[in-house]
């Protein structure tokens, strides 16, 4: 096995486990986030990203062992966002060697199905875990454009956004120098409560830092209730540790994968339209 290439497949044991911890469901962060505390994985290894786009590279592999996983019926295919254990799933241990089995099975099946459509088809040591798959592709070319919208340009869309997602009162400052406060808006829980909230935007590709949490902290305090980083980037292990610090104000963090599905819920931007995904597995029990 080419290493760099087939890297993911030692998540499929820890996902189970972490999914069985979870109650047999969770959404994929909560995953992510298990299986890193339960083998205590390095902030060195969960701060890495993927180079075109610098998405968390370990996030990112968890999610293509899910997708080996309910090809093999392991995981529901869900499309709500949520992972979910079928009962074969329920009761299967995999070894790492176990795991290369099954990839080398669906690497194959794979393989025979695009020969026989006359699709280009990859060898198995091809298989790259950033390839992304149809709906991957679709957050991607998301991100891509956002990445590519002028400062000023992502300030405006991120207020639009917020209008849509149910803040009022939502407006851009424009300002300088201005502690990193980029905006505010007003949102109201019910007709007796509401809350001020300042927002930053950060059209990056790499990672937010902790000193950067902490300085929009400082910031808004005094001014507001409640903070929002959005970034089309990712935020490191020590930032989410920064906002998320106890006997401080609470800040709360958008990255790239959030905002993307923040855009496809309220369809801003966005033309619905729907796609079906062969379930080879189903097929598989008539070859």
């Amino acid at each position: 096995m080419k290493k760099r290439k087939t890297e993911f497949v030692k998540w499929f044991g820890p996902l189970l486990d972490a999914l069985r911890e979870l109650g047999d469901s969770g959404k994929p962060k909560e995953v992510s986030v298990k299986i890193a505390e339960t083998l205590k994985i390095s902030d060195d290894i969960l701060n890495e990203t993927t180079a075109k786009l610098g998405l968390p590279k370990f996030h990112n592999q968890v999610a293509w062992a899910r997708q080996y996983l309910v090809w093999e019926g392991l995981l529901d295919s869900s499309k709500y966002g949520t992972w979910k254990l079928t009962p074969k799933g329920k009761t299967t241990y995999l070894t790492e060697d176990e795991s290369y089995e099954i990839f080398k099975k669906w690497v194959k099946i794979h393989q025979k199905a695009r020969k026989e459509k006359k699709y280009k088809q990859n060898s198995e040591e091809d298989i790259d875990e950033n390839h992304p798959n149809d709906e991957q592709v679709a957050s991607i070319d998301l991100l891509e454009v956002l990445q590519s919208l002028s400062p000023n340009g992502f300030e405006k869309i991120c207020k639009e956004l917020l209008r849509e997602s149910g803040f009022e009162s939502v407006e851009v400052t424009g300002k300088s120098h201005d502690g990193g406060i980029d905006g505010y808006g007003t949102l109201e829980i019910n007709p007796f409560v509401s809350f001020k909230v300042l927002f930053q935007c950060k059209r990056y590709k790499g990672s937010v830092s902790r000193a950067q949490v902490g300085d929009f902290r400082n910031a808004m305090i005094g001014r507001a209730e409640k903070g929002i980083i959005i970034t089309t980037g990712t935020f490191s292990s020590y930032a989410i540790r920064e906002a998320n610090r106890d006997g401080a104000p609470q800040v709360e963090l958008v990255d790239g994968e959030k905002l993307v599905e923040m855009f496809k819920k309220v369809e801003l931007g966005l033309k619905p339209k729907t796609v079906y995904e062969v379930n080879i597995s189903y097929f598989e029990n008539f070859m």
